[in-house]
């Protein structure tokens, strides 16, 4: 089903308007800890924070000529200002102001993706709880291999999304960074002790050492951990896209009134948003891989990561924001079919349950090497129609250690949804 994605929070964290918000927020900041400090006169910064303003097409018309859009922003908030306009942006340099208003922002979007994770992690538990012990295949190399309940395949993405979530918290921490040491970052403009008091009315952390910038192995570690929540996603919705395929039909994305598969093909129900999520996180990956490059700039400064984070911080942020929206409304409206899943299980005749008779037979005295290859031989001489459960009661040389009762318990699942249970209980 498609949730057409109108949650504008995001997008308005993002936009010109508030960046030069913040940035005006960190000037207004600066201005009154200078004033406390008599560096500048306390009716100045009076004045800059009741009269700071400034008009977006105003910087932009400054900015055609100046070539500059801190100069332009700082020009027009000086006009609104008046006078004491000149005491706006003293002693700092446009990396001072566009390093920590950038974090001021990151902390505004940290917080609604960080309840748009919330959520996620909720639907995730509802299923989970649901399907705790809706047996199903398990598969290695796309194989079917042991079973496996649908509870504990969620389960398992969920403990990812706790750890990703981890990932994320320390990553935004660690970016919750205030720098106002001036050209080259040595303080020849401004005190440590202003940065600090500066710091401490936004909320923001001084950076230890800095360059001219923040430095940008903080802002990579942000990239890439929303990169990663995005190969989280990836990998759920590989998964529920391979259990949609037409040849298994376990599970299938809600489908709502009057949506169309295909424009050629009146019967399809394609698997779109999962789809989209896996494109999506190759996007997310890319920005993770330019803002590693961003690290290396020349010598205290250079403008290179500039124009790559005008793009990757707004684009990352909404786009991975978006995905998690998409993939909740994919888990809450996701129709199981249980009856289908037992139906797909059979399709191997029993053999899932290979492994518990081999060791079965190991504990009867038989040598590992020797229950292997009884097992096997069994299991690879079924005719149609025949199940390794029936074959195995009729094996003279299987029959010697095991009962037709050990074999049916062995085959019942009920040992399997145990361990099942415990599983799940470590992650709910």
């Amino acid at each position: 089903m498609i949730d057409r994605y109108t949650r504008q929070e995001m997008g308005e964290i993002w936009s010109l308007e508030n960046k030069f918000q913040t940035m005006l927020e960190v000037e207004i900041a600066v201005a009154q800890s200078q004033a406390q400090m008599k560096i500048i006169p306390e009716d100045a910064a009076k004045d800059i924070h009741k009269k700071g303003r400034f008009q977006i097409q105003r910087i932009l018309d400054i900015e055609k000529e100046t070539k500059h859009d801190v100069i332009a922003f700082v020009s027009n908030v000086a006009e609104n200002v008046g006078k004491n306009g000149r005491y706006i942006h003293f002693g700092l340099t446009s990396s001072d102001v566009i390093d920590t208003a950038l974090s001021l922002q990151v902390k505004q979007a940290g917080k609604v993706l960080r309840a748009q994770l919330k959520l996620f992690e909720k639907s995730l538990i509802k299923q989970i709880e649901k399907h705790k012990t809706t047996l199903c295949t398990g598969r290695t190399h796309g194989m079917h291999a042991e079973p496996t309940s649908f509870g504990v395949k969620l389960a398992g993405f969920l403990s990812e999304l706790r750890r990703n979530i981890k990932r994320y918290d320390a990553a935004l921490e660690d970016m919750s960074i205030g720098k106002l040491s001036g050209a080259v970052g040595t303080y020849s403009t401004q005190s440590p002790q202003l940065e600090k008091k500066v710091c401490a009315k936004l909320h923001l952390t001084p950076e230890t050492i800095a360059t001219q910038v923040i430095p940008r192995d903080r802002h990579a570690q942000l990239i890439h951990s929303l990169a990663m929540i995005g190969a989280g996603l990836e990998r759920l919705a590989v998964e529920l896209r391979h259990l949609q395929r037409t040849e298994l039909q376990e599970v299938s994305e809600g489908f709502s009134k009057g949506q169309k598969g295909s424009s050629a093909m009146p019967h399809k129900k394609n698997p779109i948003s999962s789809e989209n999520i896996t494109g999506a996180s190759r996007l997310l990956r890319s920005y993770a891989q330019a803002a590693m490059e961003d690290i290396a700039l020349w010598h205290e400064r250079d403008i290179s990561h500039s124009s790559v984070e005008r793009v990757i911080f707004p684009d990352a942020f909404i786009l991975c924001d978006y995905i998690v929206h998409r993939m909740s409304g994919v888990i809450d409206n996701l129709v199981v079919d249980k009856q289908r899943m037992l139906e797909v299980m059979n399709i191997s005749k029993g053999q899932l349950f290979s492994s518990h008779v081999l060791l079965a037979l190991v504990q009867k005295g038989l040598s590992r090497e020797d229950a292997y290859k009884m097992v096997q031989r069994v299991s690879h001489s079924l005719n149609k129609g025949e199940s390794l459960q029936e074959k195995l009661m009729g094996d003279k040389e299987i029959s010697k250690y095991l009962t037709a009762k050990e074999l049916s318990k062995i085959f019942s699942g009920e040992k399997h949804k145990k361990s099942i249970l415990k599983l799940i209980e470590r992650v709910i």
